[in-house]
């Protein structure tokens, strides 16, 4: 047998082992997008999904060579820590209180962390009320672990040789650890009486030591007891195996195929993001509560930390579709809390009610899930929605009681602004940095009180109906004609005068400018185009806002609008208000406009690098709009149960859906980089010439065939009467 027929023997037969295909596991990164190009970073997050530990270096992003310490367990998304871990090595010092450690050959995956620290290597894997480090020693010198709280106070013991344990306090709760070592620790120093920080000896020279901990909000035995049921011993590779093993169903939930190799990244890393938040805090058959700072007992999941303003948009949506039932569970964990403190939180987090940012989009999540067929308590839902709708103030980073300027809104029928360099006289007002942001606020309890009268039709509560789609209607008394734009007014009825749209800031819009709040109007797509003179019309002004310059240079734009990053033109794609714009063609008239956009907005802001992310992606916000786009279709108005199609980036998507084995597929014949226009589309064999499907449509499973092809069909979806749903009239069937 010649060399060259052995050598083509051995191909054959160690091919499918070299050529397997990969999983969608395997393209997952998440190191992507770990430099923030203006505000935060991603961080390279190590946990289940939706589950307490959650394990990320502590520095300032990818760029940073040094780490300050392994948090624990990460509280909240980017805004909180606990129980600092760090081995060291050399003489004991006091500098080594505060040393950093280098590190290099960093790995990271959605289930395990490593990394090569100053004189050791480091290994973390989790559970879910658990984790396991493993600490492998490689010099000659002495070693330690240090322990610190990087948060409030809380005190480290060395309570015998092979436990440690904590009670830290975080925002008025208590947060338990009891850690568990297979070898003797010794000799506990600390930094000072308070005992914060603690430097333990873990004997001399190359050795592996491992330790086991379980957190816990409950208790100091229930963290134990969370330890003991989940890592009973110190077996790093059976729970790193457990934790793959959970993440590859997840992943492959969604299977794509074709498309280039960085897409593929891009997709699957931002997956993953998706099941970071929110998490469930129900440690076996109990759970602590911030929001009545009580103990429960309990068999259902609590989740909690979810920024409702960022992940109404598509991040709830697509785990509507994905898993629909812990879905419920979610809403019924916001249904609680309403229980336990008369409120129906803006932000629920950790340690109880965050007040963030603007609107009662509580109301929007579950408009939406209610009408995609979620079966919750929908009367005390309601109950809740309409408190927070007409007895709390719309105050941005507010909650409470209503101010002057809510009695000024519900009489005026707008929240009225303060001319440049006019006082604040409203104490509720946030100054000197949120200020009124009178505009969006205006657009924003529009849309959510839209999402409110949805409500109350299907409660048939015809009073709250009338008076919530006049509120609905509210956006209209603040579009000025001769600007094309949403723009502010004062008490007196007047408009504002004096300023370029561009560079108006929190005053008058969130964290935006006008040019992005000028398409917030999700509910009354329709009605917009007709302010703005019709179809036509505002497809000219969506046209504008991709071709707008800053006018201005960025060092000046920036410290204006730090959160309007990723611009293209006017076009924000670094910050939520923004993800629903490009679609909007689907609506005027010119789906292949939204297909060509998609295209542009995604290949120039999103890439499989350090800097591969425009903006804060906020725990699945900006990274579910890229799941969906990439898809090929997208939720342009949560509570009305359709998707405007743009342009998938792959040949196949294939959505496992939760019932039957049932799949539906996004099937775009022909596509390539360059193939990115849909030319013909059929659902289920049958032709479709709208450029939108329903929610239905989607969970009963089959296939959406897009014929793609290089140049435009400009006729396909155009016709009025095919623009997706979205009138104030609309009434969901």
């Amino acid at each position: 047998m010649s060399a060259i027929l052995r050598k083509l023997l051995m191909l054959a037969v160690f091919c499918p082992l070299i050529c397997s295909a990969q999983t969608g596991l395997d393209y997952v990164d998440p190191t992507i997008g770990g430099v923030g190009l203006l505000l935060q970073p991603c961080r390279p997050t190590v946990h289940l999904p939706n589950q307490m530990i959650r394990w990320t270096p502590l520095r300032a992003d990818m760029l940073d060579d040094q780490v300050a310490s392994y948090p624990l367990i990460m509280l909240s998304h980017r805004t909180g820590q606990a129980f600092g871990f760090l081995p060291l090595t050399g003489t004991f010092g006091k500098e080594m209180f505060q040393r950093r450690q280098e590190y290099d050959h960093e790995r990271n995956t959605p289930y395990q962390y490593t990394a090569e620290l100053e004189g050791c290597r480091l290994a973390f894997t989790p559970s879910k009320k658990s984790g396991i480090v493993r600490v492998d020693f490689l010099g000659d010198q002495q070693n330690f672990f240090r322990f610190s709280n990087v948060n409030e106070k809380g005190v480290f013991q060395l309570t015998d040789a092979r436990t440690v344990t904590c009670e830290a306090d975080f925002s008025g709760m208590k947060v338990y650890l009891y850690a568990c070592f297979d070898h003797d620790l010794s000799d506990a120093r600390y930094e000072s009486d308070a005992k914060r920080v603690m430097i333990a000896g873990v004997g001399q020279g190359k050795e592996q030591v491992m330790m086991r901990y379980g957190i816990s909000y409950v208790s100091l035995k229930q963290a134990q007891e969370n330890l003991e049921h989940e890592i009973p011993q110190f077996d790093f590779n059976k729970v790193c195996d457990a934790a793959k093993q959970t993440w590859e169903p997840i992943i492959n939930l969604i299977r794509v195929s074709g498309g280039t190799e960085s897409h593929r990244r891009v997709f699957y890393t931002a997956l993953y993001r998706c099941f970071e938040r929110m998490v469930d805090i129900n440690e076996y058959g109990q759970y602590y509560s911030s929001f009545d700072h009580k103990v429960h007992k309990s068999k259902e999941p609590f989740f909690t930390d979810n920024w409702i303003w960022d992940q109404h948009v598509c991040l709830e949506p697509l785990h509507t579709i994905l898993n629909p039932d812990q879905e419920v569970q979610k809403i019924n964990s916001y249904l609680e809390m309403y229980r336990q403190s008369g409120a129906i939180p803006q932000f629920a987090i950790l340690s109880g009610e965050m007040p963030g940012m603007t609107g009662n989009y509580s109301a929007a999540w579950m408009a939406d899930s209610w009408f995609k067929g979620l079966k919750f308590d929908l009367k005390t839902a309601y109950e809740g929605l309409r408190h927070n709708a007409l007895e709390r103030t719309r105050i941005a980073w507010r909650r409470g009681e209503r101010s002057v300027l809510d009695d000024f809104y519900d009489e005026h029928g707008y929240f009225p602004g303060l001319k440049p360099g006019e006082k604040e006289t409203v104490p509720e007002v946030q100054m000197p940095w949120e200020r009124r942001q009178s505009v969006s606020i205006t657009t924003t309890f529009s849309y959510c009180d839209w999402c409110m009268a949805q409500l109350a039709r299907e409660l048939k509560k015809k009073d709250d109906v009338n008076l919530f789609l006049r509120y609905a209607a509210f956006y209209r008394n603040l579009y000025r004609p001769d600007k094309h734009l949403f723009w502010p007014k004062d008490a007196e009825g007047n408009w504002i005068e004096g300023m370029d749209p561009r560079y108006m800031d929190r005053a008058y819009y969130t964290e935006n400018n006008a040019y992005t709040f000028q398409w917030d109007v999700k509910h009354d797509i329709q009605g917009l185009a007709d302010l703005m003179g019709g179809r036509q019309k505002a497809q000219e002004q969506l046209d504008l806002l991709f071709r707008i310059p800053l006018g201005k240079a960025k060092y000046e734009f920036w410290p204006q609008l730090p959160d309007a990053t990723g611009m293209i033109g006017q076009f924000a794609m670094g910050n939520e208000p923004s993800f629903h714009i490009p679609y909007l063609y689907d609506y005027l008239g010119a789906p292949w406009k939204t297909q060509k956009r998609i295209h542009m907005v995604i290949d120039s802001q999103f890439n499989d690098t350090w800097y591969g992310i425009p903006g804060d992606e906020d725990g699945g916000g900006m990274s579910s709009f890229l799941v969906f786009s990439m898809m090929g279709f997208f939720p342009v108005t949560p509570g009305i149960p359709v998707y405007a199609i743009g342009s998938p980036f792959f040949e196949k998507a294939v959505i496992q859906l939760p019932a039957g084995g049932r799949t539906f597929t996004v099937d775009a014949r022909n596509y390539s980089e360059d193939n990115k226009y849909i030319q013909r589309a059929t659902l289920n064999g049958k032709e479709l010439t709208r450029p939108w499907f329903t929610h239905e449509e989607l969970m009963r499973g089959g296939t959406l065939l897009l014929e793609m092809g290089s140049e435009p069909n400009r006729a396909w979806g155009a016709d009025e009467k095919d623009a997706p749903p979205s009138d104030i009239n609309y009434v969901n069937k």
